[in-house]
């Protein structure tokens, strides 16, 4: 699996947001070998079958 640069103003952006609860309802293992939050809630969508 290659590695992913991600700005620090995006991995701030994300920490907050994650801090902030924004996130609470995203399943554990999504956010495993993630880069940005975007990501993050693409691999939950993929996980729950969830295509919109």
């Amino acid at each position: 699996m290659p590695g992913r640069f991600v700005p620090v103003r995006e991995t701030i952006r994300g920490i907050q947001e994650i801090l902030e609860g924004k996130h609470d309802h995203i399943p554990e293992g999504a956010f495993l070998f993630c880069g940005t939050i975007e990501d993050v809630l693409e691999k939950a969508r993929e996980m729950t079958g969830d295509a919109s």
